[in-house]
């Protein structure tokens, strides 16, 4: 009988010896493939764009200099538009032409210029001071099941030529834009005069745009020869023009009449531009010169609006010969010296440089920025297709300050996404991070003192029978939905921090004030100790609570005219939000108060009480034993539990969302909101674009909330380990 139960015995510990074994494993080799599943998830963003060339063949139609191309966004069909202004259809992946436009005017073409690269908008400059507007369009059908793209020509504004310049002189240079309800055109005439024309446009009964109000306008009259470039913003808000002495002429023409805002030297002295454009949206102007260097230049409002330059690129091996930006995105492409090269203008990243068999005459992106259609002076059209999903990010984009468009000076900024179709993505994961341990550092603050003052008390002075009731009770705490911490703080525990500020700030120096004087006017509690002292003391901590609050609502009162939050934003300038960082510490720090105090408390409690007691006996008080043996010995169980807590407290979710204001901000004002990593991966995961940067982006903030919760976890184990082989020595 001993004998089976003996065998018995054996298998039974051989079973769960290998069930715990096993799940070590699984739980070791989770945590191993939830790592590299992040890992792939965020590998792509590293990966370098690739450009590789599909289709070379002579130029469709007729043999004159081409002007300029437009693609629709499947590839299908291409628009050439000529010298004499004839525009071609054809296919750019074979170059077959299928069908020719004459130009709507006789007149002779002196000027050409492409809108913004979304509208498919064109213009021509005639010689009698009149202009056209042309629009390709493209139509989409699916017969018998397969795709079929048509191309064809459009006047948004009537075929009949626009009368520019009442004087009849050539237009040599122009930029024409095209927006729903207005239309601006900007040209250069031959005797020297820049003239911008307005129109304001509506639509009649058969849908068609008819111009209600005309007004021309003169910005400025030089040397026929003074202006090279021409640049007009989407939007009919800024107008620009570079000049021959390489400068380039800001003018503001929302105003009435339009003003010169700013003649900015744009290149370095002797240089003079090659090649401008606008970057998708019109924000930025991007403008090469002859030394090869490439700028990026917007308008910036403080301290005076101004043309500023945000950055520089790498500079070209020659002369920049021609710049091509992408639809949608803030790209471009610019050729110089033989060598095409891809850039991202945000991130300030070379992403391809490919070589030229001769020099280019026209650049073209396809509107996905999936291929670029080039032609060279030998009279042959290229298409390469380009494979660059991630232009955005960088490192350095990622955690360094970026001059972006539309702010006055360079930033750490995280906004996502924006109503606009011409906003500029921003990913800056520094405000995250920042929020991440602004939170995690208010809450262990408040966390901290409270669980382990509170644990060496449990286990040290109090009764046993009311550690028994207390311990159980506050690990039962840890089990508590964090959504009901952060609906408590956000709905109530907000509202009732801005009401009354003084008090809550003023109980952080009267409750202890408070339980000092009671316990030493209260002669009982240091001779006869009973370790039930606690339970005498919860109706003064609620006393001095509501004291608190009284006081502070008259300080309040009296000194800040009823009304602290406002008081420090009109004196000291110290922004106060309903939903910061004072209350987001408090929640949090009630969610991670369990989790210290329990291993805490079992680390002091585990200490030998001959240990003690051998201190006491030497003549030690009971405050000398608990400070210099006690914690001393538990130490590696308290930096555990206080690094458990700080990893518990980075990865948390639902508190910071409800309790905070979410804004991705860099400020260590207590009294204001942040954004953690783990929240923006909470809010923005299901609206990003599966595969997109934006939804890779915030894989990679996954996989840093992982590895610092691991690092945090690791290195706790690592102090325990190291500190009790230490104490075990002593």
């Amino acid at each position: 009988m001993s004998r089976l139960l003996h065998r018995r015995r054996r298998y039974m510990d051989t079973a769960v010896r290998v069930v715990v074994s096993v799940g070590g494993v699984g739980i070791i080799l989770s945590v191993a493939l939830i790592f590299v599943f992040l890992v792939v998830m965020v590998y792509p963003l590293f990966r370098p764009a690739t450009v590789q060339l599909s289709a070379t063949y002579p130029v469709p139609g007729p043999t004159t200099a081409s002007l300029g191309y437009i693609l629709d966004e499947h590839q299908r069909v291409g628009v050439r538009i000529d010298a004499e202004g004839t525009a071609t259809l054809f296919a750019p992946a074979t170059g077959r032409e299928y069908r020719r436009y004459p130009a709507a005017a006789p007149a002779q073409v002196h000027s050409f210029a492409l809108g913004e690269a979304a509208s498919r908008v064109y213009g021509l400059g005639f010689g009698e001071g009149t202009a056209v507007l042309v629009r390709a369009e493209f139509s989409v059908s699916y017969p018998q099941g397969r795709m079929q793209v048509r191309g064809a020509l459009h006047y948004p504004l009537g075929a009949e030529p626009l009368r520019v310049d009442p004087a009849g002189q050539a237009l040599t240079r122009l930029a024409v834009q095209l927006d729903e309800d207005r239309a601006g055109i900007l040209a250069w005439t031959a005797d020297g005069r820049l003239l911008l024309l307005q129109l304001s446009l509506a639509e009649n009964g058969a849908g068609e745009l008819e111009i209600e109000e005309q007004r021309l306008h003169t910005l400025y009259t030089g040397p026929p020869a003074a202006l090279t470039r021409l640049a007009l913003e989407p939007r009919l808000w800024n107008a620009f023009a570079a000049h021959a002495d390489g400068s380039v002429h800001y003018y503001d023409i929302a105003a009435d009449p339009p003003q010169l805002v700013q003649a900015v030297p744009v290149v370095s002295p002797g240089a003079h531009i090659t090649a401008m454009r606008l970057l998708s949206g019109g924000v930025s102007l991007l403008v090469g010169d002859s030394t090869g260097q490439v700028a990026q230049w917007a308008p910036v409002q403080e301290p005076h609006k101004t043309l500023a330059r945000l950055r520089v690129f790498a500079a070209q091996s020659g002369p920049v010969e021609a710049l091509a930006v992408e639809y949608y995105r803030k790209g471009f492409m610019v050729a110089a010296g033989g060598v095409a090269t891809l850039y991202s203008a945000t991130a300030n990243r070379q992403l391809y440089s490919m070589s030229l068999a001769a020099p280019l005459r026209a650049l073209h992106f396809a509107p996905r920025a999936d291929a670029v259609l080039y032609e060279d002076s030998r009279a042959n059209v290229h298409l390469a297709r380009i494979h660059n999903p991630h232009p955005e990010f960088s490192l350095a984009a990622v955690w360094k300050s970026i001059w972006y468009e539309g702010r006055n000076r360079p930033a750490r900024v995280w906004q996502s996404s924006s109503a606009s179709d011409d906003f500029e993505p921003k990913f800056g994961l520094a405000p995250l991070a920042f929020g991440t341990l602004k939170a995690a550092l208010y809450a262990m603050l408040f966390a901290i003192p409270l669980a382990v003052f509170g644990a060496a008390y449990t286990a040290y002075f109090m009764h046993p029978s009311l550690r028994a009731l207390v311990k159980p009770s506050i690990e039962i705490m840890e089990a508590l939905p964090t959504v009901i911490l952060g609906f408590l703080a956000g709905i109530w525990f907000a509202p009732l921090v801005e009401r009354n500020l003084p008090g809550i700030l003023g109980m952080v120096i009267v409750l202890p004030l408070l339980v000092l004087a009671v316990a030493a006017l209260w002669p009982a509690w240091r001779r006869n100790p009973t370790g039930r002292e606690v339970v005498w003391l919860i109706p003064v901590l609620v006393a001095g609570g509501m004291l608190s609050l009284w006081l502070g609502n008259g300080i309040e009162a009296a000194f800040f005219d009823d009304n602290l939050p406002l008081w420090l934003y009109n004196e000291l300038g110290i922004r106060y939000e309903q939903r910061n960082s004072l209350v987001v510490g408090i929640a949090m720090g009630f969610a991670v108060i369990p989790t210290i105090f329990s291993v805490s408390e079992d680390a002091i409690y585990g200490v030998p009480r001959h240990l003690a007691s051998g201190s006491l006996a030497l003549g030690a008080s009971q405050w000398q034993t608990l400070l210099r043996l006690v914690l001393l010995t538990a130490s590696p169980g308290i930096l555990s539990a206080i690094m458990i807590g700080m990893g518990r407290a980075v990865g948390e979710t639902m508190i910071v969302i409800m309790a905070t204001g979410n804004t991705p901000i860099i400020d260590l004002n207590i009294f204001q909101g942040f954004r953690a990593m783990s929240a923006n991966i909470a809010v923005e995961m299901p609206e990003a674009e599966v595969n997109s940067t934006h939804y890779r982006i915030l894989f990679m903030a996954a996989l840093l909330l992982f590895i610092v919760t691991f690092a945090f976890n690791t290195l706790a184990e690592a102090i325990r380990r190291r500190l009790r082989y230490q104490y075990s020595r002593l």
